[in-house]
């Protein structure tokens, strides 16, 4: 029976100041992580909303040149209609 105990694993439930130091570091490593992820998050949420701004500029202006070229497309047809049915005197419009 004393060979059947020897072979036996116990816990030893004394704490070491080792344990406690290692506990601390570990605590603050995911503490220190989990700021810098919410560091991280921040800095993309900041970048994603200047992206979506830019866009929106991106789309005024792209609709403000669609409006114009439009515009561009209905003066050129009415210049070539009046071309092709002589409608120009000496140049003029």
């Amino acid at each position: 029976m004393a060979e059947n105990n020897s072979k036996r694993w116990y816990f030893n439930r004394q704490i070491n100041l080792s344990v406690l130091v290692q506990l601390v570091l570990l605590a603050s490593l995911i503490v220190g992580s989990w700021v810098n992820l919410q560091r991280q998050l921040d800095l993309l949420q900041h970048d994603v909303t200047y992206l979506c701004q830019c866009q929106k500029n991106f789309e005024a202006k792209l609709e403000s040149l669609q409006v114009k070229s439009i515009s561009y497309e209905y003066r050129l047809q009415a210049i070539e209609k009046h071309i092709f049915t002589g409608d120009i005197v000496d140049g003029a419009f």
